[in-house]
């Protein structure tokens, strides 16, 4: 249990954040009604808590301030939507008020939740009862007295889910549609995830009551009086023309909100101001802000493609606060390129596609665990430099909630023999066991080419050889492409074996899937050969042996 903050716990306090928002993004957008059912407020505060962990990638300094600087300044220039702007001067008045203190003990820390709802609630030109704002302001409130952190962020938590729970009654369109605030509850998956870091992975969220079960409410028709969402940012305007702005924009639409990055929220040079608008004339809503600074980073949302998308995708308001993550079990894949992605999938995986020269790291493994909605997922790394990264995602998941184990297979050859294997109807211990056995029973190899010169324990290579990999270890060194494949597949079967498996890239000869099939049937007639296609790929051949 932590009785202070420092910077590595308020990065860490980010990590979490986004894990919560990750597994409820959908959940969020679902009941996302008021100012306007849009749909996107668990995608907009996600999209914000990403930017805002990014940003902190580049700070090195333990002082929670210096931290929270870096996560509010992230927050600010990736806001999306409305709440992800009030996101960002949460986490910049916190950062204020945490000022150069080493550590945030527990009045530190309800000071700063104080100052930073106060400017959470001045960038907004007309507040509104039952909304984020709310939340945050009971939040606030109620750990002002509390002198040690657990207890304060304890508190401001329950009065977070208590006041959450009030917003249906609070606002007429939260009533009719019979949910609570979308924003609020972001607000609360937050201070539970900061909770979480501080009592070693405590949750208060499950306390929250639900609602009695009922049918779906139809899908929100768009309510808004206007037709667009424009945000941009502003830099060089002074704190009067900033405010002078947002008076302009309420003349021309609602939801508006201006907000900037000052340290103490006065002018101060180099300020820059997130601007949010909703309204009908982009042009008028744009030049206002042209006219006192310069204006960049624009972007434009027509509310009507967003509910489009939505229905779509079958989306309904939800009611009460249920996490979106379901019962149930996924098999989660890491695949190199669309066609091995695309085989993995045609046996009933998940698949986390790597494009790139760059790997997946843990917090990508991790998002893409809980992006599976299932709290149970086996995760199949597929090559074995990717295993320690997929262990930490796992553990990452078991902490937000997910039951995730990780499957060590090596290569993609051994994951396909663990999906062969896989019965959704069996018990999830049984299932993993059954996997686990198949990879591990499934021999694996490969052909690679020679960076340069080596001694291996096949001897001597040259720059441009063939290598034949076994296990991870040199067992032949070659010239002929076909030859080679010919020759690590006896070697592969040397210990028996029923059944191969060879996924052959697009830059192998065109006769080499042919000939080995030929040779196998010369050689080894009670071997069962499968090819497939796996497109680009760094090796010539990988094979598989069962």
């Amino acid at each position: 249990m932590l009785h202070a903050l420092d910077g590595s716990a308020v990065r860490r306090w980010g990590e979490v954040s986004v894990l919560a928002l990750t597994a409820n993004r959908a959940a969020i957008d679902r009941i996302n009604v008021y100012p306007v059912a849009d749909n996107d407020t668990g995608t907009n505060l996600l999209q914000t808590m990403r930017s805002a962990l990014e940003a902190t990638g580049r700070v090195r300094a333990a002082e929670p301030h210096v931290v929270l600087t870096a996560l509010s300044e992230g927050a600010l220039h990736g806001a999306a939507g409305n709440s992800g702007l009030l996101l960002s001067q949460l986490l910049r008045g916190m950062a204020q008020y945490a000022g150069a203190e080493q550590r945030m003990a527990g009045r530190c820390f309800g000071g700063a939740l104080e100052r930073g709802c106060e400017l959470a609630a001045d960038a907004v030109a007309e507040p509104a009862e039952g909304t984020m704002l709310t939340v945050l302001r009971a939040a606030a409130g109620a750990c002002r007295e509390q002198a040690e952190l657990p207890e304060a962020v304890h508190a401001a938590t329950l009065a977070a889910v208590t006041a959450l729970s009030a917003t249906t009654a609070q606002r007429p369109e939260l009533a009719s549609a019979g949910v609570v605030d979308a924003g609020g509850r972001g607000v609360v998956l937050i201070l539970d995830a900061l909770y979480a870091v501080v009592c070693d992975g405590q949750r208060l969220v499950p306390e929250v009551p639900e609602e009695p079960a009922g049918e779906s409410a139809p899908f929100p028709r768009d309510d808004s009086g206007y037709a667009y969402e424009v945000m941009y940012l502003l830099s060089g305007a002074p704190f009067a023309a900033a405010r002078e702005l947002r008076e302009r924009l309420v003349r021309i639409g609602d939801c508006v909100s201006v907000a900037d990055a000052g340290e103490d929220g006065r002018e101060a040079a180099g300020t820059t101001w997130a601007v949010h608008v909703h309204c009908d004339d982009i042009g008028a809503a744009i030049e206002s802000g042209v006219e006192v600074g310069r204006v960049h980073g624009i972007r434009v949302t027509r509310f009507a493609d967003q509910l489009d998308e939505g229905r779509e995708r079958g989306e309904t308001p939800q009611h009460g606060v249920d996490s979106s993550v379901s019962a149930g079990r996924a098999v989660l894949a890491i695949a190199r390129g669309t066609e091995l992605a695309e085989l993995f999938r045609a046996e009933g995986a998940g698949v986390l596609t790597i494009d790139g020269a760059e790997p997946p790291g843990a917090r990508k493994m991790l998002e893409a665990v809980l992006g599976t909605g299932r709290r149970d997922v086996l995760l199949l790394p597929n090559d074995e430099r990717l295993v320690e990264e997929a262990d930490n995602a796992a553990a990452a998941a078991v902490r937000a909630g997910i039951d995730a184990v990780v499957i060590p297979t090596a290569a993609p050859v051994q994951g396909l023999a663990a999906l062969a294997v896989h019965d959704p109807e069996r018990r999830t211990a049984e299932d993993t066991v059954a996997l686990a056995e198949a990879a591990a029973a499934t021999r694996h190899g490969e052909l690679v080419v020679a960076s340069g010169e080596a001694l291996t324990w096949a001897g001597r290579c040259r720059g441009g050889d063939l290598l034949g990999m076994l296990d991870g270890e040199v067992v032949l060194i070659g010239s002929d492409r076909v030859k080679a494949a010919r020759d690590l597949a006896d070697r592969m079967l040397s210990a028996g074996g029923e059944l191969m498996t060879a996924l052959v890239p697009k830059q192998a000869p065109t006769a080499l899937s042919e000939s080995l099939a030929e040779h196998l049937r010369r050689t080894h007639p009670e071997v069962e050969l499968t090819c497939y296609p796996c497109g680009e790929s760094a090796t010539e051949l990988m094979l598989g042996v069962e």
